[in-house]
């Protein structure tokens, strides 16, 4: 019995040190599930930090909302009271973001995250410690955005004129529906499927991802592949914490958040067109012919303008990613 015991005090002292052993802890929260791809990432995150800091830095996972709202959550981010988050409210760290999600900008997620990783996405990185955070890497939330309804199929500009469309409340994309002649619909996000189900709106837009994952397709008929928007997805960390480091860890801690959100991109995208090979099951899927796409383009310009006028971002910056993605005569 005194054996047992003895084993016992030993095994409570080794778990007591172990918990005492990191100097730093980095607490991470997000509102997706445990399936999700951004989930699947930070569980590569923990286990790259952990062991690449030698146990100095340990990082705890909260995902499902439990630690709040995003609004608490990114708010609790800058505070320093939480160390990480990975989610919206990105313009609220930096309105640049908003350049990312410009209405038929990109049209593929490969062009905007060449944008994300190159000199003009490290500083609207940068631009963010003004908002008491550190985002050492931005990637995509998700695939291309596409667009659902139970009318008909949409194929140009024309198609989508009095169609009522569930939109989030993002002013981009709320302008960029009112530009293309539909009416957007304010409606959470959990109560989108009743509301297709029953017509309170014609359609939704969203990657596949959400799509299949919140059953929409079971509500609607039509799919069109507009490639219209894509959402960026910035790693919040908390400045004050960042600055605390040894500048050893704040080299491994960029380091792994670089490589996770690569994984990310991976995981995210190559899941895209598993999404859309079982929506096809349930939906007719269109393309968008390239001569009909221009249409679009030229409808939602002045979205683009507007936003430049607003101050989020410069016309210089929305002219580096004209040229990033050979589109620099729209403008002209």
């Amino acid at each position: 019995m005194r054996l047992t015991h003895l084993m016992m005090a030993s095994l409570a002292i080794g778990f007591t040190t172990s918990l005492q052993a990191a100097d730093f802890t980095f607490k991470y929260a997000h509102s997706q599930t445990d399936e999700a791809p951004r989930s699947e990432s930070m569980r590569y995150f923990k286990e790259a930090l952990e062991e690449r800091s030698d146990g100095r830095i340990a990082v705890e996972l909260y995902f499902n909302g439990t630690l709040g709202k995003e609004e608490d959550v990114l708010q609790q981010v800058q505070m320093g009271l939480i160390q990480g988050y990975r989610g919206g409210l990105f313009a609220q760290a930096n309105p640049a973001y908003l350049i990312y999600t410009m209405p038929f900008l990109f049209t593929t997620p490969e062009q905007a995250i060449d944008v994300m990783e190159g000199e003009l996405g490290q500083a609207i990185n940068e631009g963010a410690r003004e908002s008491q955070l550190h985002i050492p890497v931005t990637g995509v939330a998700g695939g291309m955005r596409q667009l659902t309804n139970n009318v008909r199929a949409v194929n140009q500009v024309d198609d989508l004129r009095g169609l009522k469309i569930r939109t989030p409340p993002l002013a981009p994309t709320l302008r960029a529906f009112e530009a293309l002649g539909a009416s957007p619909q304010q409606v959470p996000y959990t109560e989108t499927y009743m509301a297709l189900r029953t017509g309170v709106v014609d359609g939704q837009e969203n990657p596949p991802s959400n799509i299949a994952d919140m059953k929409f397709h079971e509500a609607q008929e039509y799919m069109s592949l507009l490639n219209w928007q894509i959402h960026p997805d910035p790693f919040f960390i908390s400045a004050q914490w960042y600055d605390q480091l040894p500048e050893d860890l704040q080299m491994i801690v960029d380091d792994v958040a670089q490589e996770t959100m690569t994984r990310s991109n991976e995981i995210w995208l190559a899941s895209e067109a598993n999404y859309l090979e079982t929506l096809g099951e349930h939906m007719s899927i269109n393309d968008i012919a390239d001569e009909h796409r221009q249409g679009f383009v030229d409808a939602v310009v002045p979205v683009w303008e507007h936003f430049v006028e607003r101050g989020d971002f410069s016309q210089e910056q929305l002219e580096q990613v004209l040229a990033l993605t050979d589109q620099a005569e729209v403008l002209e």
